[in-house]
């Protein structure tokens, strides 16, 4: 009886063997550490584009692949069969964020470890990396100081936008560079698009004041934090 409860929980073939507990192991332990990963990406996220989904996904993305790393084992033809039956599969949705691509690697490198049975490595690497995403979110790594914004606003149609505001500008802003201009309201204004970069300690309300003085009590929207806002 023994005998066959052991032959029950032991898988194996030509090229690789492990038992049950290897896969609740393997599949245990890509689950519990995505899921730290997911927790330093939540605590490290800027932006506005943050998705719990997306952190399901990579914690689901990290286990399916333990668990594909088991099924392949060391057998090459059945790795390519794989490959092959996966290739089916098309993700449509775009990445926002050039870091999401690192968070997704991640995942899948722990998943591979645990599938392949290098717990202690995989355990290690993860608590490093997880480490460096903190470190690189807390001391704002390669962050640009300077801030960075847009200014739109409603000038008259007869008016030139590169150089009604000059005078202003040079007041309160270090640089300025016109982004675009449109017609609104049937032609009846021009709605003009600066990337602006304000001088130190400059107030925004007195810098807006100034800028409304000058169209006539029009619209003027100042978008403050342009690195981390999808326009």
């Amino acid at each position: 009886m023994d005998q066959l409860i052991r032959e029950n929980l032991l898988f194996s073939d030509a090229t690789s063997t492990f038992r049950l507990w290897d896969v609740f192991l393997a599949l245990g332990l890509a689950f519990f550490l995505n899921l730290a990963v997911g927790y330093i990406y939540r605590v490290t996220h800027r932006g506005l584009s943050y998705s719990q989904s997306y952190v399901h996904t990579m914690v689901m993305m990290g286990v399916v692949v333990s668990l594909v790393m088991l099924i392949i084992g060391s057998n090459i033809a059945r790795a390519f069969s794989l490959v092959g039956a996966l290739s089916i599969i098309r993700f449509r949705n775009a990445v926002k964020e050039t870091r999401d691509v690192g968070f997704l690697f991640t995942a899948m490198a722990i998943g591979m470890g645990c599938g392949t049975r290098f717990y202690a490595l995989t355990v290690i690497a993860t608590a490093v990396i997880v480490l460096m995403f903190y470190v690189l979110h807390r001391f704002d790594v390669g962050s640009n100081r300077t801030s960075e914004n847009v200014l739109r606003v409603h000038i008259p149609p007869d008016a030139d936008p590169s150089t009604f505001f000059n005078d202003v500008f040079v007041k309160y802003l270090e640089s300025s560079a016109l982004i675009s201009q449109e017609t609104v309201r049937q032609g009846a204004l021009v709605e003009a698009t600066y990337h602006v970069r304000p001088k130190p300690k400059v107030k925004a309300n007195e810098f807006l004041m100034d800028v409304r003085t000058l169209t006539g009590n029009g619209k003027v929207a100042l978008i403050s934090g342009l690195a981390n806002t999808e326009i």
